[in-house]
């Protein structure tokens, strides 16, 4: 790693001047402590908040979960890619399984994630260490505590981000002051996991639930985020990954120690309704994310990236280089667009019945008139992110829109838990196809006597589970890691090209897929998801009835519509053999589940190996 890096993420932080912008999220309007000496800045419940919340602050902005990793580093999967021809030394390259080690948005990330562990080390360091941690009064000893476990956890997330992304990452538990060299080897994935899954488990003791922080809204960890981070890093711990030694993907014998762990937590978590349950509305969740008005007081939400700021270390670029397109021309300005999804992910959901479809795929599109118009099949965007739910000024050019990014879901703890119930169990318990069919449920809201009939054989319901976390979690940064954990990209891949291609021909569960759709702008509503895309201006009637209307086969358009490809818009070349926008186009088994390991940090740490095939 950096040792320059290192010694001023050291510096920095040791000196207390953490560099935090004020801002209405509350957990960032805090003052910088004004001394350099760690022993004075742990006596101080002030100052050891301020200190906590500059690891907060290395999960923001576009080296963190406000752009690259967020919007990069999840790509590809069967739901979503990255829009638009890429390199493998452009940002694009990072999703497509085609990054080389000198790629620039692979290091910057890379070196934030670290710098956020050194952060959380010093003070895992010194907070126990302090006077007022031992022998503080009551209440200083209790929010001590409650940073400490902040600390442990923050730490966690951050080198479950680095093992996920890289593998067996170099880690270090002390601060590097402490360290006896800054040039630590590649550590065995498994014992880091083993670390920082016991750390969490000290972690979700020292921390009060949601009902017990009095400031909670502040997008800081709680026992519930904690538990379920716990039950999240349990499962990749427990699941597949690529082996160093022997370039296979691999799960360790003990696996179920590891899901009952999941099991356990998730269990508690569904035991405390109060502090997390599932929004009724699956869209409110999302738009949540955007705005100061909370639609969310399920709080399914349960632990969120908060943006800010206004710039590119502690702000979001979301809504503005994902989401919803909008042409630059309307009156809301440009943004959006940078992912896309795959177009046979569209006839995955349930058209008339799943609400989900029309908020997770931007099935539509804001030209210059400001008016809303359907996208091709092939150019379809993910939906979940919006300039327009956002108090955005219209006249502004700016890229930079304080949306939060969802880290952690209350429905993601139930699908988690019907998981581990079914795998630990050999078939599912009742309790684990309820929690399945709750989530089902909210996103058959108006039709929940339609869900799909739930298989109660182990492989028939965990199939059914490998889908419903897919329409679940589209484009959230989630499903190329559950396929990587279940040992299923490689085959996710080619059963998805097969899918394309019988799209293509319009054969099998495409039969019915017209060749061109023929569309009208309309007015954009700014109404629910489900509103929009039904009153879409579409020559033969509603919209979900024309997207199933076989007989659209020419192309030139009635009068008064314009012509949109629709299954003549996804072709072998732009969908799977183009080596700019085929998909996963460079992927290779057993290799590229891995990125590569950025090429000046191996200069500057002979220590560490590059993973295998790069």
């Amino acid at each position: 790693m950096n040792n320059k890096f290192i010694k001023s993420a050291l510096m920095v932080i040791a000196v207390g001047a953490l560099s935090i912008t004020t801002s209405c999220k509350k957990y960032l309007d805090v003052q910088s402590p004004s001394t350099s000496s760690p022993d004075v800045v742990f006596e101080s419940t002030d100052n050891t908040n301020a200190a906590v919340i500059a690891i907060y602050n290395r999960l923001c902005g576009d080296n963190g979960y406000g752009s690259r990793i967020s919007t990069l580093f999840g790509l590809t999967a069967d739901d979503f890619k990255t829009s638009g021809s890429y390199s493998s030394s452009d940002r694009r390259g990072i999703s497509m399984y085609g990054a080389s080690s000198d790629n620039t948005d692979l290091i910057n990330p890379f070196l934030q994630l670290y710098s956020g562990v050194e952060r959380a080390n010093i003070c895992i360091k010194y907070i126990p260490a302090s006077k007022l941690y031992a022998n503080g009064s009551d209440a200083e000893k209790t929010i001590m505590k409650r940073y400490y476990g902040e600390a442990l956890t923050l730490r966690a997330q951050f080198l479950y981000e680095l093992i996920r992304n890289w593998g067996d990452v170099p880690a270090s538990f002390v601060p590097s002051a402490d360290a006896e060299t800054l040039y630590g080897p590649n550590v065995d994935r498994n014992k880091t996991y083993d670390q920082i899954i016991a750390d969490l488990k000290m972690a979700e003791d020292l921390v009060p639930w949601r009902s017990g922080i009095t400031e909670y809204g502040s997008f800081r960890y709680t026992k519930g985020a904690i538990k379920g981070l716990r039950a999240r890093i349990a499962l990749a711990r427990g699941g597949y990954s690529l082996r160093s030694g022997s370039h296979t993907m691999e799960r360790s014998a003990d696996y179920l120690t590891y899901y009952k762990i999941a099991f356990d937590e998730c269990l508690d978590i569904m035991n405390h309704r109060s502090e997390h349950n599932l929004n009724p509305v699956y869209e409110n969740v999302f738009k949540s994310l955007h705005t100061t008005t909370r639609y969310d007081d399920a709080h399914e939400l349960m632990f969120e990236v908060a943006a800010f700021g206004g710039n590119a270390s502690t702000d979001s670029k979301l809504g503005y280089y994902n989401g919803i397109r909008f042409n630059s021309a309307s009156t809301f300005g440009s943004g959006g667009g940078g992912m896309n999804a795959i177009p046979t992910y569209f006839y995955e959901f349930d058209a008339s019945k799943d609400c989900r479809r029309d908020v997770t795929i931007g099935v539509f599109e804001i030209v210059a008139s400001s008016k809303k118009i359907v996208n091709t099949l092939f150019n379809m965007t993910d939906g979940k992110f919006r300039k327009s739910w956002t108090a955005f000024n219209n006249s502004s050019a700016s890229q930079t829109f304080g949306v939060n990014w969802p880290m952690l879901r209350f429905s993601d703890v139930l699908l988690m838990y019907a998981e581990a119930d079914n795998e630990i169990n050999g078939a599912p318990s009742a309790t684990a196809v309820s929690a399945l069919q709750e989530v089902q449920k909210r996103a058959y809201a108006g039709f929940e006597t339609q869900i799909p009939v739930t298989p109660m054989d182990k492989t028939g319901f965990f199939n059914a589970l490998v889908k419903e976390r897919l329409l679940e979690f589209g484009g959230e940064g989630i499903r190329k890691y559950d396929l990587i954990r279940w040992n299923l990209l490689a085959s996710k891949f080619d059963e998805t090209r097969t899918k394309i291609r019988a799209l293509i021909a319009g054969t099998g569960d495409y039969v019915n897929v017209p060749n061109y759709i023929y569309a009208k702008e309309s007015n954009y509503l700014l109404g629910t998801s489900v509103n929009e895309v039904a009153t879409l201006d579409l020559y033969g009637g509603v919209p979900n009835n024309v997207f199933a209307s076989p007989g659209l086969n020419s192309s030139t358009a009635p009068t008064g519509y314009t012509v949109k490809n629709w299954r003549k818009a996804v072709t072998e070349d732009n969908s799977i053999t183009s080596t700019s926008t085929g998909l996963a186009f460079y992927f290779e088994a057993n290799k590229k589940e891995l990125f590569p390991y950025p090429k000046t940090t191996l200069i500057e740490n002979p220590g560490m190996v590059q993973n295998f095939g790069y």
